[in-house]
């Protein structure tokens, strides 16, 4: 039998589903540094992990971290969210105590909201690529594609 390439089995189904996910710090504050997001990227796999999912890339800027997450269908992406937002807010907290003046106002560090997007109708390289392109703290100023930019979709 031929093996198709990010195809994943459970006891009662094959499966090949990701999802884009896109969270934004409380009031669009400028939160994180290189250090917090490496630190975020293990947290999130760690939570992953424990849903059966795989992070399959990360990154982020100052104030917004893209996930590209690959789940079983026994997964709400609702529940994994929430697990991911919640964990990665409190170890934050207790690890980087200097984060705790972002938390102000709603002692929250997440916006309420968060994007969730099926990653099936462009190639998974495309949306990998544009996950590794943001311009993470300290690593360069190059901008890319954005969906919500108008014009030209990215080069496939």
């Amino acid at each position: 039998m031929v093996e198709l390439q990010g195809v994943r089995t459970g006891r009662h189904c094959t499966f090949a589903m990701h999802v884009h996910l896109v969270f934004v710090t409380k009031f669009r504050h400028n939160v994180f540094a290189d250090r917090h997001l490496t630190r975020m990227e293990a947290i999130m796999r760690d939570v992953c992990a424990d849903f059966e999912a795989e992070l399959v890339e990360f990154n982020g800027e100052n104030n917004h971290v893209h996930l590209l997450v690959n789940f079983p269908p026994k997964v709400a992406v609702a529940r994994l969210v929430n697990s991911l937002k919640g964990v990665s807010s409190r170890r934050l907290r207790q690890e980087f105590p200097d984060l705790v003046r972002h938390y102000y106002r709603a002692n929250k560090l997440w916006s309420g909201s968060y994007f969730a997007g099926s990653v099936g109708g462009a190639p998974l390289s495309v949306i990998k690529q544009y996950i590794e392109q943001q311009n993470r703290p300290g690593q360069g100023t190059a901008r890319a594609w954005r969906p919500s930019q108008r014009g030209p979709s990215p080069p496939a």
